[in-house]
């Protein structure tokens, strides 16, 4: 089929780009765990929220922006599409100084509030320090990664994850292990992989000569609070897994204490590649979805989704029996003691479980924002962190122990699912409406 065809020229790309957008952490906790030990390791953990962040942002003002040129490609209003474009590059470019200047004066503060406290502590601000000189590249590399998908250089947006992270891998090495620059090089090493994939991002649209309007005429308000209002959901979507990271290093602290976080610190970053490969998935349909939007046809949305169901929930189940496989010998490649690596290979199995959970919501989440639906899109992205949060409370003191933290999470993710098959549920009314109108394209 010919539908089946396109979703895998835009999904797989799409999932190796987010996979690798992932690995950024764990090449950093890798070398430095290695190099400075546990606490090093745990302080790039905390600290990475903070870095993930400045990519959310990127990916949400980019994704909002994306769906609109698309959405409007479909309906042939090319030059509404450019205008989108145009005001979403402006807004990368405030937030990155915006967030530049934040993290810059507030960042040892808000480590502090996520757990951080003596070595950990001035590690994860040396990080973060240097991290926030390099916001811009971070911001405006996953903004425009979105638009070159949409305009159908899925291939093009991989390379340029490709190449960033590669460069990441070079520099960590170099910075951390030979010179030694400690936490101070990975946090250069990342900045540096990111201009990178800025610069692949920027030389497709001077090739392709995909140019922007900045003539808003008088409606850049407008535009603005589109890309906002759309945006808000993958931005959400990108950065979940790192509320859960947050609220999660918070209660491992009060219950477990500082070997508690050193022992979530591996499992957090095995857990954030696979729910990256859920939101390759997601968001690698969304330019077929949203095109097919635009042009009224229903149908093919409804067939584009199934096809991420089935996908991603493979997905999810191999790397679910990969990781259990191996769980003995996870923590050992980010250079734990033997402690930490026999507690990491009891508590990994918990977060297993919600993986298959996870398939589901990640896409039905990007089904809805893809096609502007927002008001569902918010109840499933920014629902699952505030149950978590409300699970937080009540099981760990419930059980005395920090037990109760690590189940929270696939409960969260197993309400979230049937949230996800309610609102489907009620969305296959109105898709009803227009199923009959529509042919899907064969061969």
């Amino acid at each position: 089929m010919h539908i089946r065809r396109e979703f895998f020229r835009y999904v797989i790309p799409s999932m190796l780009a987010f996979a690798l957008s992932g690995i950024y952490a764990i090449a950093d906790g890798f070398f430095v765990g290695n190099a400075l030990g546990d606490d090093a390791l745990a302080a790039v953990n905390i600290a990475f929220p903070l870095t993930a962040f400045l990519q959310a942002v990127g990916t949400g003002i980019g994704m909002g922006g994306a769906i609109e040129y698309a959405i409007h490609a479909g309906s042939k209003h090319e030059s509404r599409g450019k205008q989108y474009m145009g005001m979403s590059i402006v807004l990368l470019g405030g937030c990155s100084i915006l967030f530049t200047v934040l993290f810059l004066l507030a960042g040892p503060r808000i480590l502090g509030a996520f757990g951080a406290s003596g070595e950990i502590l001035e590690y994860s601000s040396e990080y973060l320090r240097f991290v926030s000189y390099g916001a811009v590249f971070q911001i405006a590399g996953t903004g425009l990664v979105p638009f070159i998908r949409n305009m159908g250089g899925a291939v093009t947006a991989m390379a340029a994850m490709v190449t960033g992270f590669i460069t990441n891998i070079v520099l960590d090495y170099l910075f951390v292990w030979v010179l030694p620059w400690g936490m101070m090089g990975a946090a250069i090493a990342t900045a540096i992989g990111q201009a990178m994939t800025f610069l692949v991002c920027l030389v497709f649209f001077i090739v392709k000569k995909h140019a922007p309007s900045f003539h808003f005429g008088g409606e850049g308000r407008s535009l603005s609070s589109r890309i906002l209002g759309v945006g808000l959901s993958p931005f959400g979507l990108t950065y979940s897994p790192n509320i859960t990271l947050i609220l999660l290093n918070k209660s491992a602290v009060i219950f477990g204490g500082t070997i508690a976080v050193t022992c979530y610190a591996p499992i957090s970053y095995i857990s954030s590649v696979v729910m990256l490969l859920m939101q390759g998935v997601s968001d690698g349909s969304q330019p077929l979805i949203s095109l097919a939007y635009g042009e009224g046809k229903y149908h093919i949305t409804k067939t584009v989704r199934n096809l991420a169901y089935r996908f991603a929930f493979g997905v999810a189940a191999i790397c679910a029996v990969i990781l259990f496989l191996l769980r003995g010998n996870a923590a050992y490649l980010f250079g734990t003691s033997e402690t930490v690596a026999v507690r990491v290979a009891q508590i990994l199995p918990i977060f297993i479980v919600g993986f298959v959970f996870v398939s589901v919501s990640r896409v039905t989440t990007a089904y809805f924002y893809a096609m502007g639906k927002n008001l569902w899109a918010y109840v499933l992205i920014y629902g699952e962190p505030l149950t978590l949060c409300v699970l937080l409370l009540i099981l760990p003191n419930a059980m005395g122990s920090v037990d109760g933290t690590w189940i929270s999470v696939p409960l969260s993710q197993i309400i979230a699912m049937l949230i996800s098959v309610l609102l489907i549920r009620k969305n296959r009314i109105h898709e009803q409406q227009f199923a009959d109108s529509d042919v899907l394209p064969q061969g």
